[in-house]
Parts: structure tokens; sequence; C-alpha cells
């Protein structure tokens, strides 16, 4: 039977028919690897992600972590989940063999971690941290500090969190006050609290390796006066074994609409409860220089922006398949029309309206996953590109989609659970079903990693104007390409691709509108809406995409003509969406901005 977890069909073509995966076998990072090796990594994460994940997804969802002011309880299927996945070796599956990595290309280990979000994506969490604090001290920790911190975590034994936020800060970073007190033995002693840190106190692993955020006291104010330091649960020797209990601390457990399965904590440091050394605070290691802290963990955050896109996608995805399932076994009603009271009742994908809520996810969930895998793609690019220029290109394109990947799955494939609840009736509100808990489970994302609006900020304060707006150009000039080879290939693709080039006009045309005087207040105020309709913009960029690597419409099956018909859908119901909404931004609209707080 095929999953309801995901498409592996879906995968392989977007893989293999579209991104060419196995192109990339031609540079010497994966030479070693092969169309096999990559079916076989796809394969053991299907497997264990439906054998080890899925079944406790729910179990985690209602025996959520509790803390009884000691330790912190887990139902037992995690760590055994965790267990298993660790023997995979998936989750150092993209990186270097120096540090034990199989050097997938970042795609191909991106579409295997999807099969575990999709399966639970609250136990898929403390891998996916661990791999992003790994990744960043890969890139800024010294040689010990990886072979200290690293492959532990790599292996396993140690799992790893980002810890940024602090009660009264927020989002806003540049108002942190935990404090990092320098010590003769080159070691710092931290003083401060942090908020919402998943993945924070648990014991389903040796070791806990926290990346803090902290200010050097005399160092600037602001972010330029940040700081990044390791600091573990437990003390680490030189030869790698745990010694003292560190002084950081749970305070408390946040308790969450969804991804409930997560541990999502309060965190104390130098609170004096451990004394490590035989007193307060606690020990931290400086990762880099100093006040380079928040450069740094932007490592960590732009990866884990893609990785809560692919989470939503994959939230998304399962629910779709779900619903879909449901709908094709529930019998209900009879057609619009039909006479015969007594005649059987007809499966509900049978009327039109079903199909609607049905082809909108599809479109949602399969735009939104081919994205994220386009994304992961562009990092191959950026790492392994022979040429010098197509680096740097790919850099250039992965750094303006990276808020747009973010933020759309989160959004719409959000969307696509309501329907997915809306396609079960009463039954999708009940516990009965999963559709309701992947909808709690993904209304975090919009929120996760930098909210909807941050993102926004993000797209077109920083990255459509960066470096004379080549951000925007290279943005463009990409999906001016696809639509180029979309007129060429002519019928159908050629009448996408000419409504597709309306709309990136609109694009360029409203993004110079918005910074025509350079009053970045004027600018940035309905940059929700200008996020949105962006994104809009890119997923119909990715249906023409997937479109053009379709076969012949005569030479294909019931998937091609799915993929088919769900474009004709984005396209005919969703890029429409935009038409208004850059109106809106084209006149720099004002009326939230005049809008005054006493108003309301």
């Amino acid at each position: 039977m095929p999953s309801i977890l995901l498409s592996r069909r879906d995968l392989d073509f977007l893989l293999h028919d579209w991104l060419k995966v196995g192109q990339l076998v031609e540079r010497p990072r994966y030479a070693e690897h092969s169309r096999e090796t990559f079916d076989d990594a796809l394969d053991l994460a299907e497997r264990v992600a439906t054998e080890q994940f899925a079944p406790h997804n729910r179990a985690a969802d209602l025996a959520e972590p509790t803390f009884d002011g000691q330790r912190v309880r887990l139902i037992p299927q995690v760590r055994a989940a965790l267990d298993s996945f660790a023997l995979t070796g998936l989750l150092s599956a993209g990186l270097d063999a120096s540090v034990g990595g199989l050097q997938l290309p970042h795609v191909v280990a991106a579409a295997c971690f999807t099969w575990f979000q999709a399966a639970n994506v609250a136990t898929s969490a403390y891998p996916f941290l661990t791999l992003g604090n790994a990744n960043l001290l890969l890139a800024h920790g010294s040689a010990e500090q990886v072979d200290t911190y690293v492959r532990p975590m790599l292996d396993g034994r140690f799992f790893g969190t980002m810890c940024l936020s602090e009660p009264h800060a927020g989002s806003s970073l540049a108002d942190i006050t935990t404090r990092a007190e320098p010590q003769p033995d080159g070691t710092y002693r931290l003083f401060g609290t942090k908020m919402w840190i998943s993945g924070g106190d648990h014991e389903l692993a040796e070791n806990i390796v926290h990346l803090v955020l902290a200010r050097i006291p005399g160092g600037p104010p602001g972010v330029k006066g940040i700081s990044l330091f390791i600091v573990p649960k437990v003390l680490v020797g030189a030869d790698g074994s745990l010694g003292d209990r560190n002084d950081v601390v749970l305070a408390g457990l946040n308790h969450k609409m969804g991804f409930r399965g997560t541990t999502n904590t309060l965190l104390s440091f130098g609170d004096g409860v451990h004394t490590p050394g035989g007193r307060a605070g606690a020990v931290g290691h400086l990762v880099g220089p100093p006040h380079q802290g928040l450069a740094q963990m932007f490592h960590m955050m732009n990866e884990a922006r893609i990785g809560v896109g692919a989470g939503a996608t994959a939230l998304g995805y399962t629910g779709y398949l779900k619903s879909l399932a449901y709908a094709r076994e529930r019998p209900q009603g009879r057609p619009v029309g039909a006479k015969d009271p007594a005649a059987a009742q007809v499966p509900i994908i049978d009327h039109p309206d079903v199909r609607r809520m049905l082809l909108a996810q599809k479109s949602y969930v399969e735009g939104a996953l081919a994205l994220v895998l386009y994304c992961a793609r562009l990092l191959d690019e950026q790492q392994t590109a022979p040429a010098d220029a197509d680096r740097e290109r790919a850099h250039l394109l992965l750094d303006v989609l990276t808020p747009i990947t973010k933020s759309w799955p989160s959004q719409w494939c959000l969307a696509a659970n309501d329907l997915a609840i809306q396609v079960l009736g009463g039954a999708g509100y009940t516990r009965d079903h999963d559709v309701e808990q992947h909808y709690r489970d993904n209304r975090l994302n919009p929120i996760h990693e930098g909210t909807h609006g941050i993102q926004a900020l993000d797209l077109l304060g920083r990255k459509m104007t960066m470096r004379g707006g080549a951000g925007l150009t290279v943005l463009t000039a990409t999906i001016d390409d696809a639509v180029e080879r979309g007129r060429k290939a002519g019928g159908e693709a050629a009448e996408l691709a000419d409504r597709l080039a309306g709309a990136v006009d609109r694009v360029t045309e409203v993004t110079r509108r918005l910074w025509a005087d350079g009053d970045p207040v004027l600018a940035l105020a309905n940059a929700s809406a200008y996020l949105e309709a962006v994104g809009h913009v890119v997923i119909a960029w990715i249906w023409l995409e997937q479109v053009l690597a379709l076969p012949p419409e005569e030479a294909g099956d019931a998937f091609h003509a799915g993929k088919r018909q769900a474009a004709r859908y984005f396209f005919r119901v969703e890029l429409p969406r935009t038409g208004p909404q850059f109106d809106l931004l084209g006149n720099r609209d004002r009326t939230t901005l005049d809008m005054r707080p006493d108003w309301f």
C-alpha cells in the first residue's frame, strides 16, 4: 500500500525527473554515490520513520513531557525511536566523511529527513536541532570543539539546542541580557535566562549541548555585542569523559498547542543550583571571535528556517494523504441530480467540493515540497558547482528564497491541514483521526524560527535590496529562464509561462515602487502582503518547473495527469490572488500605518 506519510512517487519525480540529482555523482564530493545509494537511503528513511516514529506520534501528543522538579519524563517510545534513528547514520547523511558523514547530496538528505517530520514532527525535532547545532560548530568552531561536541552529537550520544530568546526580549535579540564573564582559564561563566528553548532538557541522551547567545561585559551595545558560547548540560573532559553537572537548569516546561512531544523550556544559567568547580555560573566556551555571535547563529537559524518549512510541508503532506484516503473510503450522499434516494451512497471524493479541497491541498503541499527540495539542491550547487560564479549565484538565490521557504509552507500547508479537517467533516475535529493533531502541530510553524512578519521584513527589507538589488535580480532572472523554456515548449506550458511572466513583472515593478523614496517605514508597512504575494509567484514558478519535467501528456499516467491538474489549479485559482495584493503594495497603502494604537 502507498504510504500515507509522503508520496515516494512524488519524491522520485522531484529528485530524478526534475532536479536531476543523478548528475551530482559526477562531482568529486558525491562520486561514490549512485541512484542505488540514493534510493537505499530513501527506503531506509521511509522504513524507520514508518516503524519507529509514526506509531507513537499520537501517544507523545496525549502524554506530553512532565517535570517533577528534578527530571523530565517522556514516553519511552521517544528514546527508542531516536536510538533507531542514530543507528541509521542519517543524522550525518549530508556531512563530510571526515566527521563520519555519508556525503550524500543535501537534496537527498533533506528528502530523507522529511519522512521523519511527516511521521512524527515532535520526535524528529531533537535530531533536527542537533544537526543544526553540529553544522554551526563545523563552520565556526575549533577543531577541539568539533571533536568534543560534534562527533558525539553525530553518534546520537549528545543532542543540541539553540538558545537565543529571553523572556523580556522575545524576537528582539538586541535586548538580550544574559552575560558571559571571562575566566582566567579561558572559559566563561554565564548568567541569565533563556526562553522557548526546544529540546532544552530531557534524558534522551548522555548530554545536551546548548549554543547560547550572551554578552561579554564591556562589549558593544545591541546586536554587535552578542557572542556565542557552547554550554553543555554536563561538562566534558579533555578525554571526552563526562564530568560535573553544569550550572544550567530547567526552570519550567512550556505547554503548547502542538509539538507536545518536544520539550519546550525555560532555562536558567548561573543560578548556583549546581556549582561546577565549586562555584555558581554556567561554564561556557566561546565559539570563534567575540561579538560575532549573531552572525554565527544565523548559520543555524537559516538552516532551521528551511527545516521549519520542510516540517510544515511534511505535516501538510501527510494530512493531505490521510484526508485523500478518507475521501476515497467514506460513502456519503449522492451526486447532484440523482433522483433515487434508495441508490447507494457514493464516496465523498465524488463530490466536486471535496475534490476542490483535495486539489487545493495537493497544489499547496506538492508545490511546497518541490520548493524545499529545490533549496536543498541550491545548497549542493553552492558547495560543489565547478564554477565560482555558479556557486555565488546559488548562494544568493538561496538567501532570497530562505524567508519564503520558511513562511510559505508554514502558512499554506497549515491551510492544507485546515482543509484536511474539513474533508473529514465532524470526524476531522476529533482525536480519532490524525488530521486535527497535524493542524495543531503545524500552527507553531508560522511562529517558529522567526514569525511570518519577521520573514516578511527580511525578504522585503534585506533580501530584495541587498547588493543594489542583486537579490531581486537573481530571483526574477531565474524565473524568467523558466518562462522562456515554457514558451519554447508551447501548448499549455506556454500559456502558464505567459501568466507567470506577468506576475514576475509585477514583483519587479512593486518592489521598485515600494523603495522609490527610500522610506523604510512606508516601504515595509505591508511587508507581510509582499511576502505572501511573492511567495505565490515563487510557487507558481515551481509548478511550471514541474510541468516542464513531465512527459508528453499522451505518454503520462494518472500521477502525471494529477500533477498537470494541480498546476492548472494553482495558476487559475491561487496565482490571481496576488493581483489585489500587488495593487495594495503598489499604491503604498497607509491604512495600517496610519492606525493609531488608541483607536483600537
